[in-house]
């Protein structure tokens, strides 16, 4: 007997996410719906699973498209700690594309760390940006994201 996939769907805030096609093969995998949202056009796979989404160009558009669409069953992938946020409070599982999974303990200290620092930025006493992304970083992502969906799915079964 297969297990089915979570009822759920990716979203991906991809205007700066480096592990987009890493998304794709463990979705195919899983059978699990894609939402690939950026401002404007992004290029995506031809995939029935894979649907992309231009929000438009407003600050936050693809921030606020995700936001208002997401909810229990749903993985959202992002790096913007305050999208984060937002969708954790909505019901959805949050990975960070190296894997860091944000959750309702931890996403307060992430929004104070991310708001320290960019005051600090703003006083001119941190210069540049985070580390580069490394092969270990995609690695732990997959394995969160892997871990992620079977939890999804083990949920829809009770």
């Amino acid at each position: 007997m297969t297990t089915p996939p979570p009822t759920g769907r990716i979203y991906v805030d991809a205007d700066a996410c480096p592990v987009k096609d890493e998304i794709y093969r463990v979705a195919e995998r899983h059978h699990l719906r894609v939402t690939v949202v950026a401002g404007g056009f992004l290029r995506v796979p031809q995939h029935p699973l894979i649907e992309r989404v231009a929000a438009g160009d407003g600050m936050d558009a693809a921030d606020d498209w995700i936001a208002e669409r997401t909810g229990p069953g749903d993985i959202v992938v992002t790096a913007d700690i305050p999208l984060a946020s937002r969708c954790v409070k909505t019901g959805a599982a949050v990975l960070a594309p190296n894997g860091k999974a944000f959750t309702e303990d931890s996403i307060g200290m992430a929004l104070a760390v991310r708001n320290l620092m960019t005051d600090l930025r703003s006083a001119g006493d941190v210069t540049g940006g985070p580390r580069a992304f490394s092969p270990r970083d995609r690695s732990t992502f997959l394995s969160a994201l892997d871990q992620t969906i079977r939890r999804l799915q083990r949920a829809q079964q009770t």
